[in-house]
């Protein structure tokens, strides 16, 4: 059984999450939780077996939905993070997206020249 990393945390339970947003929303059950925040059924199912972790844009839709702050989401379910680390690898072109840049911009760069400088075109002077 796949676990996510921060179900490795002792605090983490998202049942306790879910459990609070059915009766705050007067809601009998899961599937009718999964309607109200417009996901699917087993999304809600594999978050309460720790198979998938509640999610940014779950959050967000869990905040429109009852109007609770996102840290108070977050603190329901135990997740205290006060930080996340990205690697330095993202967010960075790859290398081949560096070398497809230079080639295009050189490429670009006779065209400007043409159309900048020189005396044709079909403009009367």
């Amino acid at each position: 059984m796949a676990h996510h990393a921060l179900a490795s945390q002792e605090s983490y339970n998202p049942n306790h999450l879910l459990d609070i947003l059915l009766g705050k929303m007067q809601l009998k059950n899961d599937a009718a939780l999964s309607r109200l925040l417009e996901v699917a059924p087993p999304v809600i199912s594999k978050i309460r077996h720790h198979r998938l972790p509640v999610g940014a844009s779950l959050l967000i839709r869990m905040h429109e939905v009852t109007g609770m702050s996102i840290r108070d989401l977050r603190d329901l379910m135990g997740d205290r993070r006060t930080k996340y680390r990205l690697s330095d690898a993202q967010g960075r072109p790859k290398p081949e997206d560096k070398q497809a840049q230079a080639a295009a911009s050189q490429a670009q760069q006779p065209q400007q020249q043409k159309t900048e400088g020189g005396n044709g075109g079909n403009y009367a002077h």
